[in-house]
């Protein structure tokens, strides 16, 4: 335990979890009020000043928020909720459930695409226990989670890398999809307006496109709150997809109508606690 304890690896990953948590906490904070003062949040937080702006400036990296005059602003709400700081924290019994759903799909001597989503991400740890598989992605977060996993090959899909979905896009990412086949796509979406899915930039659109026509077999993965909000791009119609999972949250009109179009609809139950 002591040597558990004292191993620096694992005290990193204890400190970014600490950090990954309060940098969302921030963000939420000022996207609810508009603007904080950076004094504001160190008292919040219970954090020094220095580290605000450390975590200020990570967060306006990733074009989160705007840091000015010793205040830090929102930007925009669409753009803010399609980060994977965001992202990361909304939703996590029921992308859990989903994502448990989605193995069934999933077999061994696969090769299959996995999305930026942090739906998609929750399925990450799981595969092991589908090995061997071929994971193409490009997505960092997973190409670090995976890249030393026994019994897995990773492909990692490069191109322009935007540091706020922690994702490779553009031209080079499309066209390197376009020569590929895989098994199956795993996917997610931020949005479904009249049973289409949306998403709120274009450039995630075409990624997921590109998957979307590389792959034999697609799942989507949607919580019920993705029926609730609006996108402005156009991606796919849900009855495209082979399967669409989602929680049991899901407004029973949705499902009914979804059911009735012919949409291949898994609800995904929430695992029982032991």
């Amino acid at each position: 335990m002591t040597a558990m304890r004292d191993d620096p690896v694992v005290a990193g990953d204890a400190r970014q979890g600490r950090q990954a948590q309060r940098q969302r906490a921030i963000t939420e904070a000022v996207m609810s009020e508009g603007a904080v003062r950076i004094e504001e949040l160190a008292a919040r937080f219970d954090i020094s000043v220095m580290t605000v702006h450390r975590d200020l400036d990570e967060l306006e990296g990733r074009g989160l928020l705007r840091k000015s005059r010793g205040v830090a602003t929102a930007l925009s709400s669409a753009l803010v909720e399609s980060s994977d700081v965001y992202r990361a924290s909304r939703q996590l019994v029921e992308k859990e459930a989903i994502a448990h759903a989605a193995l069934d799909f999933i077999e061994p001597g696969q090769a299959i695409m996995l999305d930026d989503s942090t739906t998609t991400l929750h399925l990450v740890p799981h595969l092991a226990a589908k090995k061997p598989l071929t994971v193409i992605t490009n997505t960092l977060t997973i190409m670090e989670e995976l890249r030393s996993a026994n019994g897995i090959t990773m492909l990692g899909l490069g191109g322009q890398y935007y540091n706020w979905c922690s994702a490779y896009m553009g031209r080079i990412t499309t066209t390197t999809i376009a020569n590929l086949r895989a098994d199956l796509l795993v996917m997610s979406t931020s949005a479904i307006s009249d049973d289409v899915a949306f998403h709120q930039t274009q450039e995630t659109v075409d990624v997921k496109r590109a998957m979307f026509e590389s792959s034999s077999r697609r799942i989507l993965l949607a919580d019920h709150t993705k029926f609730e909000r609006r996108a402005l791009h156009a991606m796919l119609p849900l009855a495209q997809f082979d399967t669409v999972i989602v929680d049991t949250g899901i407004d029973p009109v949705h499902l009914a109508r979804l059911r009735e179009k012919g949409v291949n609809v898994v609800v995904a139950r929430r695992a029982s606690r032991q």
